[in-house]
Protein backbone atom coordinates (compact mmCIF):
# COMPACT_ATOMS: atom_id res chain seq x y z
CA UNK A 1 0.00 0.00 0.00
CA UNK A 2 2.84 2.40 0.85
CA UNK A 3 4.57 1.66 -2.43
CA UNK A 4 1.46 2.49 -4.45
CA UNK A 5 0.99 5.73 -2.53
CA UNK A 6 4.65 6.79 -3.02
CA UNK A 7 4.49 5.89 -6.72
CA UNK A 8 1.31 7.98 -7.12
CA UNK A 9 2.86 10.94 -5.29
CA UNK A 10 6.00 10.73 -7.46
CA UNK A 11 3.90 10.70 -10.63
CA UNK A 12 1.93 13.74 -9.43
CA UNK A 13 5.16 15.66 -8.73
CA UNK A 14 6.60 14.70 -12.12
CA UNK A 15 3.39 15.74 -13.87
CA UNK A 16 3.36 19.08 -12.01
CA UNK A 17 6.91 19.90 -13.11
CA UNK A 18 6.26 19.07 -16.75
CA UNK A 19 2.94 20.93 -16.97
CA UNK A 20 4.37 24.21 -15.61
CA UNK A 21 7.00 24.47 -18.33
CA UNK A 22 7.49 28.08 -19.30
CA UNK A 23 7.30 29.14 -22.88
CA UNK A 24 10.63 30.55 -23.96
CA UNK A 25 9.09 32.10 -27.03
CA UNK A 26 7.01 34.48 -24.88
CA UNK A 27 10.18 35.75 -23.17
CA UNK A 28 11.91 36.05 -26.52
CA UNK A 29 9.01 38.08 -27.98
CA UNK A 30 9.01 40.45 -24.98
CA UNK A 31 12.78 40.93 -25.29
CA UNK A 32 12.56 41.68 -29.02
CA UNK A 33 9.72 44.14 -28.42
CA UNK A 34 11.79 45.98 -25.81
CA UNK A 35 14.77 46.10 -28.19
CA UNK A 36 12.59 47.58 -30.94
CA UNK A 37 11.20 50.22 -28.58
CA UNK A 38 14.72 51.11 -27.48
CA UNK A 39 15.88 51.48 -31.08
CA UNK A 40 12.89 53.67 -31.94
CA UNK A 41 13.60 56.09 -29.10
CA UNK A 42 17.28 56.27 -30.07
CA UNK A 43 16.33 57.08 -33.67
CA UNK A 44 13.96 59.82 -32.53
CA UNK A 45 16.61 61.44 -30.35
CA UNK A 46 19.39 61.58 -32.93
CA UNK A 47 19.30 64.80 -34.98
CA UNK A 48 19.05 64.56 -38.74
CA UNK A 49 21.25 66.94 -40.70
CA UNK A 50 20.33 67.83 -44.22
CA UNK A 51 22.79 68.19 -47.00
CA UNK A 52 21.20 71.44 -48.17
CA UNK A 53 23.45 74.27 -47.01
CA UNK A 54 21.83 77.01 -49.07
CA UNK A 55 19.24 77.88 -46.45
CA UNK A 56 20.57 79.33 -43.27
CA UNK A 57 18.14 80.03 -40.50
CA UNK A 58 19.14 81.99 -37.45
CA UNK A 59 17.98 80.62 -34.16
CA UNK A 60 17.88 82.95 -31.19
CA UNK A 61 18.98 81.31 -27.98
CA UNK A 62 18.05 82.87 -24.69
CA UNK A 63 20.42 82.00 -21.85
CA UNK A 64 18.86 80.44 -18.79
CA UNK A 65 18.94 82.48 -15.63
CA UNK A 66 19.04 81.07 -12.16
CA UNK A 67 16.65 82.31 -9.54
CA UNK A 68 18.10 82.48 -6.07
CA UNK A 69 15.64 81.67 -3.35
CA UNK A 70 15.80 83.51 -0.10
CA UNK A 71 16.14 81.21 2.90
CA UNK A 72 12.93 80.88 4.86
CA UNK A 73 13.39 81.91 8.44
CA UNK A 74 10.98 80.37 10.87
CA UNK A 75 10.61 81.13 14.50
CA UNK A 76 10.30 78.04 16.63
CA UNK A 77 7.04 77.53 18.44
CA UNK A 78 7.59 76.72 22.10
CA UNK A 79 3.92 76.62 23.11
CA UNK A 80 3.95 72.83 23.46
CA UNK A 81 7.05 72.64 25.67
CA UNK A 82 6.20 71.01 28.99
CA UNK A 83 6.85 72.96 32.16
CA UNK A 84 7.08 71.48 35.64
CA UNK A 85 5.71 73.60 38.48
CA UNK A 86 7.42 73.34 41.88
CA UNK A 87 7.82 75.39 44.98
CA UNK A 88 11.58 75.94 45.39
CA UNK A 89 13.86 77.81 47.78
CA UNK A 90 17.04 79.52 46.57
CA UNK A 91 20.17 77.91 48.04
CA UNK A 92 22.92 79.77 46.17
CA UNK A 93 23.17 82.18 43.25
CA UNK A 94 21.09 85.07 42.02
CA UNK A 95 17.29 85.15 42.45
CA UNK A 96 15.05 83.21 40.08
CA UNK A 97 12.63 84.60 37.56
CA UNK A 98 9.36 82.92 36.56
CA UNK A 99 10.78 80.26 34.18
CA UNK A 100 14.05 78.43 34.81
CA UNK A 101 16.03 75.83 32.89
CA UNK A 102 17.07 72.94 35.14
CA UNK A 103 20.06 70.92 33.92
CA UNK A 104 20.64 68.70 36.94
CA UNK A 105 18.88 67.38 40.02
CA UNK A 106 20.74 65.85 42.96
CA UNK A 107 19.87 64.47 46.36
CA UNK A 108 23.28 65.64 47.67
CA UNK A 109 23.86 69.40 47.81
CA UNK A 110 27.63 69.18 47.17
CA UNK A 111 27.00 67.46 43.82
CA UNK A 112 24.66 70.27 42.80
CA UNK A 113 27.22 72.89 43.86
CA UNK A 114 29.87 71.12 41.75
CA UNK A 115 27.72 71.30 38.60
CA UNK A 116 26.84 74.92 39.39
CA UNK A 117 30.56 75.81 39.60
CA UNK A 118 31.21 74.02 36.30
CA UNK A 119 28.41 75.99 34.61
CA UNK A 120 29.61 79.28 36.11
CA UNK A 121 33.11 78.58 34.75
CA UNK A 122 31.53 78.05 31.31
CA UNK A 123 29.88 81.47 31.53
CA UNK A 124 26.37 80.59 32.66
CA UNK A 125 24.75 82.31 35.63
CA UNK A 126 23.96 79.04 37.37
CA UNK A 127 22.26 78.75 40.73
CA UNK A 128 21.08 75.98 43.06
CA UNK A 129 17.54 75.70 44.40
CA UNK A 130 16.03 73.25 46.86
CA UNK A 131 12.76 71.45 46.17
CA UNK A 132 10.94 69.06 48.47
CA UNK A 133 9.33 66.18 46.59
CA UNK A 134 7.43 63.50 48.52
CA UNK A 135 9.26 64.46 51.72
CA UNK A 136 12.74 64.20 50.13
CA UNK A 137 15.00 67.17 49.41
CA UNK A 138 16.29 67.63 45.86
CA UNK A 139 18.85 70.20 44.82
CA UNK A 140 18.13 71.50 41.33
CA UNK A 141 20.86 73.17 39.26
CA UNK A 142 19.40 76.04 37.24
CA UNK A 143 21.48 77.14 34.23
CA UNK A 144 19.35 80.15 33.35
CA UNK A 145 16.20 81.92 34.52
CA UNK A 146 13.86 84.00 32.33
CA UNK A 147 10.65 86.01 32.50
CA UNK A 148 8.89 84.23 29.61
CA UNK A 149 8.41 80.62 28.65
CA UNK A 150 9.65 81.23 25.07
CA UNK A 151 12.96 82.67 26.30
CA UNK A 152 13.49 79.74 28.66
CA UNK A 153 12.56 77.18 25.99
CA UNK A 154 14.90 78.80 23.49
CA UNK A 155 17.76 78.67 25.99
CA UNK A 156 16.93 75.04 26.79
CA UNK A 157 17.06 74.20 23.06
CA UNK A 158 20.57 75.70 22.87
CA UNK A 159 21.67 73.49 25.80
CA UNK A 160 20.26 70.24 24.32
CA UNK A 161 23.68 69.21 22.94
CA UNK A 162 25.39 69.24 26.34
CA UNK A 163 22.38 68.69 28.59
CA UNK A 164 19.78 66.62 26.70
CA UNK A 165 17.66 66.05 29.82
CA UNK A 166 17.25 69.76 30.62
CA UNK A 167 13.70 70.77 31.55
CA UNK A 168 11.70 73.90 32.35
CA UNK A 169 10.68 74.83 35.87
CA UNK A 170 7.97 77.33 36.76
CA UNK A 171 8.61 78.41 40.32
CA UNK A 172 5.58 79.22 42.46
Amino acid sequence: MKKVFLLGAALCVAFAFTSCKSSESAYKKAYEKAQMASQNTNQQQTPVYSQNTQQSTAVEVTPATTVQQQPVQTTPNYDNVSVRTESVDLVSGSPLRAYSVVVGSFSVQSNAEGLKNKLNTAGYGARVVKATVNGASWYRVVAGSYDTKNEAASFRASLKGNYPDAWLLFSK
